[in-house]
Order: C-alpha cells, then structure tokens, then sequence
C-alpha cells in the first residue's frame, strides 16, 4: 500500500515532464521555464515543508500524516490540468510540493518499524519501486490519455485516483510501535526523551557520515532527476519518438530498469550491508561509474531505438544508490527521530537534485540553442555526464569515513 501511494507521488511529480511537448506547445513555455517548474519551484516547497512535517510525524500517528499529505497533493494535481498560463501552472506546481512533504519521510519510517534492519533492504527497495512504477504509469497512462484526449485530463483522472487512495491509506495501513525492533525501544510519549526541532536538525546535520550520506545521495539524484525530466521531451524533439511510440516503449524501459535496478540494490545491500556497513556507500559508487559510458551513447545515438536501449543501463545503475542511503540512514539514528532524519535526508537529497538537476539541464540547452540550433538539448544532457564521476567521489568519501568509524571502538 505504501509503494502504492509512493507511485502515485511520483507520477504525479513526473506529469510535467512526461506531457513537456504538448504543454510546451499549449502554454508557451521555454526550456529554462520547463526546467524551473519541473525542478527548482517545486522542489523549493518540496523541500524545506518536509521538516517540520517530519517532525510533526514523529510526535504525532505517521499514517494521518500520509493520508492527508497523499489526499492535499493529489487535488494539487488536478489543479495543475485546470491552469491556463505559466503563472498558474507554477503554483499548482508548488502546491503540489506541499502535500508531497508528507509522502515519503513517514513511510520510510512506517518500514523501519515494521521490518527487522536485516529484512529493511529488501523493504526498502519494494518501497523505492514507487519512483519507476510511477513514472512507468505515467509515461504509458499520461501520454496515452493526452494523445486520446489533451494533456490535461491526465492531471484530474490522476488527482482523483490519489483523493481515493488518501482515504484507503488511513483505513488500512497500521500505525506501528516505534523503535520495535531496535535495541532500547523507546516511547514516543516520554517528553523527557524527546527532541526538539532543532536538536534534531543539529543532530542530523552534526554528523559527518550523514551529512556525506546526505550530500552524495543529492548529487546522484541530479543526475536523476536532470536526465528524467528531459527524456522524454529529448526523444520526441531530437530522436524522432511519437507520443504514442513514448507510451509504450519508454514506458517499459523506465519500468524494467529503474525497477530492476532499485530491487536488485535491496538485495545487493541485505546480501553485503549487515556484515560490512561501507557496503552502503560503494556499491552506489560503482554502478554510478558503470552507467556513466552507456548514458554518454544514449546522448550520442541517432535512432531513438539505439537510444533507448542504452538508456536502459543508466535508468538500471542511476537508481541502485536510493535504497542503500535510505536503508543507511534510517538505521543510523534513533527510531524517535526517523521520520525527520527521512525528511533532512530528502531535503538534501531533493534540493540538489530535484531542485538544481533540471534546472540546469533546462538553462544549458537555452545556453547551446544560438551555437547548436535543434541538438541544444542534447548538449545540455552532455553537460550532465561530469556529475557521474562527483558523485561516485562522494560515494566513495562516505564509505572511507564508515570504515574509519567502524574501526574505532570509541566511534561504535
């Protein structure tokens, strides 16, 4: 139910960016505005609404909070088919921000409690399907609905499945004992135990690992989110791609591979994190490193066949590092403070990446447009391929500092 709702906020998060040639063409927006819209003005409520919702969460039943969140951004999003310029569709956009603040943080912490830490990868990553299976929907269900229809019928047929669901969240998903399966189970009612909101910040941001853990994750989600939230509009504008050849085939590949790629680093981290913790930091290393090649002929190829079979490996090996900073995280800090610890790592996480990826993406292809014409965009996809290697440092950073605690029995 939970991987459930996560597809939902996803799919609606992606609407945009999926439908980016037909709203482009409908409002008259530029690849800078897409990329803002997509990115930075979402992220912005996104972002900074998560924390004190987090920390509401973690004092308060966490499936109330994630029922109210599901049903504020799925009307959000019914709001964003409703706009008739770009002024408008920004605001529906940070609406939309808000109510998903809510989504994610909670969820991840309704999993830590009800899953065992070396049962949490595997989780985790059924969890983290939301992100592909959403987007896969979205391709196939929005663009199949906006080539029938127009565009913004996918935006009410979405939100209105979503207000359903906020309902089914609160009467079936169980609110569950904090910290239950950790070592010292603690009550959420004792005020003496509790944290304020800014020792929790401090806390978090106070340590080293997770503010890397934090830091790292951020730079491979702009990877992410930068490629994600053009592919789309890359594909059709410079690949020759139909709407009706993107609803099916990037559909599949969005699928398959970020799927594929999310289940298997549950494993992969259930399989060698409980019994050596940098695990968690270089497997995301490599497959970042791997996927960097593949990603650079996506960009290169001339067919959106060739294409589109390369980008399976990158949509594969971009998503291996969520479920392992994820499951790190939330089994590094108190079961008390899950939920904001969530929150703080989105907040790095999404700011970089969500905010910052396709902005720049969007800004770079208006940069190339006067020197290269129709294949901007393709120049801007280029610019992304650096990121690749900043991240797997950073990656790389994190598990030397984890060994280095590891060591230290002071530090244990």
């Amino acid at each position: 139910m939970l991987c459930f709702v996560y597809v939902l906020n996803f799919l609606d998060r992606q609407l945009v960016s999926i439908l980016a040639k037909p709203i482009q063409d409908g409002l008259q927006i530029t690849d800078s505005q897409l990329g803002r819209i997509t990115g930075f003005y979402f992220a912005l409520f996104y972002c900074f609404i998560a924390i004190p919702v987090g920390w509401l969460a973690d004092r308060t039943s966490r499936v109330k909070v994630l029922s109210i969140a599901c049903g504020l951004w799925s009307a959000a999003t019914a709001a964003c088919g409703m706009a008739g310029n770009y002024g408008q569709l920004v605001v529906a956009r940070m609406a939309v921000g808000v109510g998903e603040a809510g989504g994610v943080p909670p969820s991840y912490a309704i999993i830590s409690d009800t899953f065992p830490r070396e049962q949490r990868g595997t989780a985790m990553g059924i969890f983290n399907l939301g992100p592909p299976l959403g987007s896969a929907l979205g391709v196939a269900f929005g663009a199949s609905l906006a080539a029938a229809y127009d565009w913004r019928v996918p935006f009410y047929v979405v939100g209105a499945i979503g207000v359903l669901t906020a309902v089914l969240v609160y009467m079936i998903v169980p609110e569950p004992e904090r910290g239950r399966f950790d070592p010292a189970p603690v009550s959420s009612a004792d005020p003496e135990r509790d944290e304020s909101f800014g020792q929790a910040i401090r806390g978090f941001f106070g340590n080293r690992i997770l503010a890397v853990a934090a830091l790292a994750s951020g730079a491979a989600n702009f990877i992410t989110y930068g490629l994600s939230n053009f592919a789309t509009l890359f594909l059709m504008r410079e690949k020759g791609m139909a709407l009706e050849q993107v609803a099916i085939w990037y559909a599949l590949a969005v699928g398959i591979g970020m799927g594929a790629g999310i289940f298997v680093s549950g494993r992969l981290i259930d399989r060698f994190g409980v019994g050596n913790k940098a695990a968690y930091a270089t497997i995301p290393a490599l497959s970042l490193v791997l996927a960097l090649p593949f990603f650079l002929g996506f960009v290169a190829a001339d067919r959106w066949e060739v294409a589109l079979i390369l980008l399976c490996v990158p949509l594969f090996l971009n998503s291996v590092f969520l479920p392992a900073t994820v499951t790190f995280v939330q089994g590094e800090v108190d079961p008390r403070a899950r939920v904001i610890s969530g929150a703080l790592l989105l907040l790095v996480m999404n700011l970089i990446g969500l905010g910052l990826g396709p902005t720049f993406v969007g800004m770079a292809s208006d940069f190339f447009r006067p020197y290269h014409g129709e294949h901007a965009l393709q120049m801007g996809l280029y610019a992304l391929a650096p990121m690749y290697l900043i991240a797997a440092l950073l990656f790389m950073w994190l598990a030397r500092l984890i060994k280095r605690a590891s060591s230290s029995p002071e530090r244990s």
